[in-house]
């Protein structure tokens, strides 16, 4: 009879320079399952060696995708590419010497939003370390008041804050508008903007012509063939973090060995692969079941936000590759352990049995001497223990669960993580037939999102001193009462100049303009 230790061993595969390893024996899938998608995963890897070679892998936009060339250039299709990738990681480190160099520097704010953000953000919040010789700050939404949060802790020191405005096409709003509430930060304490502003976006991209035009300190590139939510080994996340003081090719030499081994041929020896088949039997292939991520280290806590990103921006998609309907993804969520154990770890062992578990490990427990919290056991040993101990847990009661273990958080380790994530992703996008490397749902929800400001535009028009209800503005305007009413709600909690007369409910509030 096969024990749990026989299933470790048979499915734990490890890296032995990496020292990364994955654990699928948690999983509850027999060999029927691994040999009836032997041949969709053959055929996912020939995708994706195609995909590496510059075919057109985003056929929507008819586009190559390349972000693994960005870790190995001499990977790229053409020579010219090969080139404008490798200048383009020498001018950032030269940038980022004579920033060092001067001494004139003490804060980066990073405006981007999505991958021009999430990558930056997670890979600085698992590197840093006090004595980096910068400290980055971000601004990711269009939130009023979490701009201000931010630009009022910079207070004082704009004259030393290098601002980094990330946007591919230079037309997102939320980046187009941080830039601007940075630009008037700065005017206000009386320094000028754009000497210490840096841009990276697509060539002649609005952002680019108005760096241009403006004299910013300098420009770097963004290519169509790198997406936003795989964008964090580009200019994207080089120029930011490379100013932290974060060394970047090291993350990128670990991505590069981890890319070397999930184009292994063999399917059951492709960590990337085996993850993709985990998810696709977790789900049976449609997403049934969410993917909660449980990542045991404070410095990886926004490993989950990232990855949700990453998986479900690429995943979540209406139609597959043949036009069908399919509304194919997989929800992911999670926090860290072990705090998760105080949270919904409960309802993971013991409610509704719509999930599997991604466990992340470091053995590493810390760099510092070792303290002992009592006799024989220190900090690090309990948060072990938890893990392990919840695993068990969740596997008796029939919860199932993959662990990736890393042998510390270093720029190594995190490149591969990355890597791993990235490779698992465009193999399941196959599996599946879908376009991982579109997202048009995003672009549904900013046209939306055009039609309710012009909307707002049109409501302010119609206002006047006699008060009207939405229902009548609506009508005067042929648009719906309920739009407009939210509309109004929303100006009048934000302009000063119109009055709200409550009703007894949203059909009798009334809207007009002071006198």
């Amino acid at each position: 009879m096969s024990t749990l230790w026989d299933r470790f061993q048979q499915y734990h595969l490890a890296h032995p320079s990496l020292s990364i390893s994955l654990d699928i024996s948690r999983m509850g899938f027999t060999p029927d399952f691994l040999a009836r998608m032997d041949a969709p995963a053959k055929h996912a890897l020939q995708a994706m060696h195609a995909l590496e070679s510059g075919a057109e892998a985003n056929p929507d936009e008819h586009r190559m995708v390349g972000h693994y060339w960005l870790r190995n250039p001499e990977l790229a299709p053409t020579k010219e590419l090969s080139e404008v990738i490798s200048k383009t990681l020498s001018n950032i480190r030269t940038f980022a010497e004579r920033v060092h160099a001067c001494d004139e520097f003490t804060d980066v704010l990073v405006i981007g939003i999505g991958g021009s953000a999430l990558g930056p953000q997670f890979i600085s919040d698992a590197l840093g370390a006090h004595e980096n010789p910068i400290r980055l700050h971000f601004l990711d939404n269009t939130d009023p008041e979490g701009m201000d949060r931010v630009l009022d802790s910079l207070a004082g020191r704009f004259e030393h804050t290098l601002t980094v405005v990330i946007s591919k096409s230079g037309g997102t709003k939320e980046t187009r508008n941080g830039m601007l509430e940075a630009q008037r930060r700065y005017e206000a304490a009386g320094v000028a903007f754009a000497p210490r502003a840096v841009a990276v976006t697509g060539e002649g991209s609005e952002l680019y012509q108005v760096a241009d035009s403006n004299r910013w300190f300098i420009i770097f590139p963004m290519w169509d063939w790198v997406g936003g939510r795989t964008s964090v080994m580009s200019a994207v996340g080089l120029v930011p973090l490379m100013l932290q003081g974060i060394p970047m090719e090291r993350l990128l030499a670990g991505a590069a060995t981890m890319d070397a081994w999930t184009r292994e041929a063999e399917p059951l020896k492709n960590p990337a692969m085996l993850l993709a088949l985990m998810w696709h039997y977790a789900g049976n292939g449609k997403g049934e079941k969410d993917m909660v991520v449980l990542p045991y280290k404070d410095r990886l806590v926004l490993f989950s936000k990232y990855l949700q990103q990453l998986v479900m921006e690429s995943l979540g998609k209406r139609h597959d590759l043949d036009g069908k309907e399919v509304h194919q993804g997989i929800a992911v969520y999670g926090n860290k352990g072990s705090t998760d154990q105080h949270a919904y770890v409960q309802q993971l062992r013991d409610g509704v049995h719509n999930f599997f578990v991604t466990f992340i490990e470091v053995r590493k427990d810390r760099a510092a001497q070792e303290f002992e919290v009592e006799p024989g056991t220190t900090s690090g040993d309990y948060l072990q223990g938890f893990l392990r101990g919840t695993r068990t847990a969740l596997f008796e009661s029939g919860r199932e669960s993959v662990t990736v273990s890393l042998p510390d958080v270093s720029p190594e380790s995190v490149g591969a993580l990355i890597a791993l994530y990235e490779r698992a992703v465009g193999f399941y996008g196959t599996l599946v037939n879908i376009n991982a490397y579109h997202q048009p749902g995003v672009e549904a929800g900013k046209k939306a999102a055009s039609a309710v400001l012009a909307l707002q535009h049109s409501v302010w028009k119609a206002l006047g001193a006699e008060p009207h209800t939405a229902s009548e503005i609506a009508a005067e305007l042929g648009a719906d009462a309920e739009a407009v009413y939210h509309v109004l709600q929303h100006l009048a909690a934000n302009r000063s100049q119109l009055h709200l007369t409550a009703g007894d409910g949203p059909g009798s509030d009334r809207f007009s303009l002071k006198a």
